[in-house]
């Protein structure tokens, strides 16, 4: 299955709610959304920073992921920056790939 890495931050409301909540509960509610799509919750963490959390998650497919994202954000708690991640095998069989590729004047 496919690895995404979501950023997320906290809207004023949203970190309102998260005051209320706590952050296990909240974790368990993504956990929730990602079993229910098929997925896996593999991390969870907050953060200092630009990104107040930062969540490693197993989905099926770019849409599931989709999903995810256009749910977080339609809630008007968190905006929500979804990223795919490449093992380092994905890598090595991509550098092997012959693409034709010409830079440019060259």
């Amino acid at each position: 299955m496919p690895i995404y890495l979501l950023e997320v931050s906290y809207t004023v409301d949203g970190t309102k709610g998260l005051i209320a909540e706590g952050g296990s509960k909240r974790r368990d509610t993504v956990k929730k959304l990602v079993e229910g799509l098929g997925g896996k919750l593999e991390s969870f963490y907050y953060a200092f920073g630009e990104d107040d959390c930062y969540v490693i998650v197993e989905l099926p497919d770019d849409t599931a992921a989709a999903a995810t994202s256009l749910a977080v954000g339609a809630s008007g708690a968190a905006s929500i920056t979804t990223k795919v991640l490449l093992a380092p095998e994905v890598i090595d069989a991509a550098a092997k790939k012959d693409v034709g590729y010409r830079p440019p004047g060259k």
